[in-house]
């Protein structure tokens, strides 16, 4: 075989093309059945048990974590293993994921004996949708492939490809049918960073006001409140935020007034300026920011009282960008 850089890319080419025609595929074959086998999934009380054996084993896993950090209770669990003990995780209000290519691997009969005996639906993700599998399933998806990627048509790829995608089409379908919201995501998922961004509120990064203004309160004070509070001075009124002066307030003052220090914040400060709330994400605080070109924001109750600010470079530490 050529062994020269475009022969490669075009052999690694030609596996990729091949596994994503046979996923169109799969997706054209789509029916009711797919339904059923959300509305079997979204309708258990108990929890999915995913089972698969060799390659088909290891996407059963994949869809079991998938499942479970989307909000579904999930376990895998190895046919095998399964007769001898496992089977106690298996309640009666369960539905069962079962994965294989053929439909005919022995060592899943046993499982699925059990689960047939206890009145768990099955749910099975074949390439051979005339197989005893897919006969004693309470639904059967078709996840058959024209040939495997591999060369020689043995080593599971295109099949295994097909088998993740269903599952995954599942997982996905399910979670939009049952409303499953992004923060419910972070809250499974709270050590990373997508979790941090979601979980993260404004109250838990802002910082409590400084030296507040009155709008009678002269540029010299309000000099005074930016170093003190980087960068962002508050001016309020009736005890509700009236305004904002930043650097480049001042700047721009200074360039055409001299004797701007003597001069009232109310009559400079910036009205109605962009501001926070402190249960707003920590995340939605910075996209205000990036849109208007600010790197603090006033935030307040919803009462219009001021009750902190929050700083661009304590979001990017907290881990908000």
């Amino acid at each position: 075989m050529p062994s020269d850089a475009a022969s490669l890319v075009a052999l690694g080419r030609r596996v990729v093309e091949q596994e994503a025609a046979a996923m169109q595929g799969a997706a054209a074959r789509l029916d009711d059945g797919f339904a059923r086998a959300v509305r079997l999934l979204a309708g258990a009380t108990g929890r999915v048990i995913v089972s698969g054996v060799g390659k088909s084993g290891l996407i059963a896993r994949k869809l079991a974590a998938t499942l479970t950090s989307t909000g579904t209770a999930a376990t895998y669990i190895h046919p095998v293993d399964s007769l001898h003990g496992d089977l106690g995780l298996v309640g009666r209000n369960d539905v069962a994921i079962v994965f294989s290519k053929s439909g005919e691997s022995e060592e899943l009969f046993g499982l699925v004996g059990s689960l047939q005996r206890m009145g768990v639906p099955i749910i099975a993700i074949t390439g051979a949708m005339q197989s005893t599998l897919a006969r004693v399933a309470a639904v059967a998806l078709d996840g058959a492939v024209a040939e495997e990627a591999c060369p020689h048509d043995l080593a599971p790829t295109t099949s295994t490809t097909v088998a993740l995608a269903l599952g995954d089409a599942l997982a996905v379908t399910l979670l939009k049918l049952k409303g499953f919201r992004r923060e419910e995501f972070a809250a499974l998922h709270p050590g990373g960073s997508l979790g941090r961004k979601l979980l993260l509120r404004v109250r838990d990064v802002m910082v409590l006001p400084g030296h507040v203004l009155g709008a009678d309160a002269t540029m010299r004070h309000a000099v005074m409140s930016l170093a003190h509070d980087r960068g962002l001075a508050v001016v309020v009124e009736d005890g509700r935020l009236a305004g904002v002066l930043t650097p480049g307030d001042l700047t721009r003052l200074a360039e055409r007034d001299a004797g701007f220090l003597e001069l009232p914040v109310g009559g400079v400060m910036t009205r109605a300026p962009h501001t926070a709330a402190p249960e707003e994400l920590a995340a939605a605080a910075v996209g205000t920011m990036e849109r208007y070109g600010v790197m603090a924001l006033p935030v307040v109750d919803d009462g219009g009282v001021v009750v902190g600010a929050v700083h661009l470079h304590d979001l990017m530490r907290a881990g908000a960008v």
